[in-house]
């Protein structure tokens, strides 16, 4: 059997903790990070990159994000559409302002900036949670948005009051602009969540994220054997808007090339990368990826169906598909509070033991 743990010995503590024991899963992430990185750039079309990959590549960052504030330190956070939205006017700022910067170099800084603005929202955190964090996190929501319409420095004193992302190369190549190829902006945000996803995966598995963990679980607990609430919160709030930061960024100058605030970064921004969340699996890498793919593929597939196929009118299967998310939303809540990254968790295991009873 090819799903099999005999005969893989470990002879490290390093090899015994490594993210994939099995050595079917490393071949197979191996092969997928290939094909991800030699082959997808040179075949998708723009309609592949603009309705699929792109989108689902940046909100795989954007659930990292959250995921770590929320899944693994417990912080409940609405204002996930605001902190991509000082990513987006940051990384704009910063074109506008330093055009012979590199695009990756703006990008950084724009998440670092984010990740500041995180820390400073986050401080209510050391005194409530809960409920009432969220309801803190949904006012810093309305109040980044409110801020970056009422104040024109932000988008250059235009008229319309819009951004528009200026055309940028990398190594003679252009990524963003109305030059850059699919192919160029898909590699764009690809690096990027490779990257982050490493980041992500080594900080869940370190001493940060065991602290994180241990404040989710019960936080006075926590600080009765030594780990630093203060520390531990601000510093996932820290992460956590980095990547959000970043993935803003991304959204507005990669995606959409140009963008106005309350449309692009609303409160509904904020509900979607939580429903990614909440669909794929608090606490999981794979999950924020898992719940990413579903919540971009199935509006996709919605609109061929019903729209393309069936002939819906397209604010009839708007409706539906917000119907259809909301139930599947409560379905997991309920039925699988873990999510996708449960359910593959589960098949992994009966695939691992079969065909012997589990």
């Amino acid at each position: 059997m090819l799903y099999r743990e005999a005969g893989d010995f470990k002879t490290s503590y390093r090899d015994d903790g490594q993210t994939f024991p099995i050595r079917f899963d490393r071949w197979a992430y191996y092969a997928l990070v290939a094909v991800a990185f030699a082959v997808v750039p040179f075949v998708i079309d723009d309609y592949w990159a603009n309705a699929v990959l792109v989108p689902f590549l940046i909100y795989a960052i954007a659930a990292l994000g959250l995921n770590i504030l929320t899944g693994y330190c417990g912080q409940v956070s609405l204002g996930t559409g605001g902190f991509m939205a000082v990513g987006a006017y940051a990384v704009y700022k910063l074109m506008t302002a330093f055009p012979a910067v590199p695009f990756p170099v703006h990008v950084l800084i724009a998440g670092a900036i984010t990740a500041g603005v995180g820390v400073l929202f986050g401080l209510p955190s050391l005194r409530i949670k809960g409920f009432y964090l969220a309801v803190a996190t949904l006012a810093a929501q309305f109040f980044l948005v409110w801020l970056f319409n009422k104040v024109p420095w932000f988008y250059n004193y235009s008229a319309s009051g819009q951004i528009t992302a200026p055309a940028r190369e990398l190594m003679g190549i252009a990524i963003t602009g109305p030059a850059a190829s699919a192919g160029a902006r898909y590699l764009t945000c690809l690096c990027f969540v490779f990257v982050l996803a490493w980041v992500a995966r080594n900080l869940t598995r370190g001493a940060a994220g065991r602290r994180w963990m241990a404040i989710r679980d019960m936080d006075i607990a926590a600080e009765i054997i030594g780990v630093n609430p203060m520390r531990a919160k601000m510093t996932a709030f820290a992460v956590s808007s980095f990547f959000i930061g970043v993935a803003g960024a991304l959204f507005f100058a990669v995606y959409l090339g140009a963008a106005e605030v309350g449309e692009a970064f609303g409160i509904t921004k904020s509900f979607l990368v939580l429903f990614m969340v909440i669909i794929g699996g608090l606490g999981s890498i794979f999950g924020s990826f898992a719940g990413a793919a579903f919540l971009v593929l199935l509006p996709v597939a919605l609109k061929n169906l019903l729209v393309g196929s069936l002939g819906w009118p397209t604010d009839l299967a708007a409706h539906v598909e917000l119907m259809i998310v909301g139930a599947l939303i409560v379905v997991f809540l309920i039925a699988e509070p873990h999510g996708l990254a449960q359910l593959w968790r589960m098949a992994k295991e009966k695939l691992r033991l079969w065909p012997f009873p589990h």
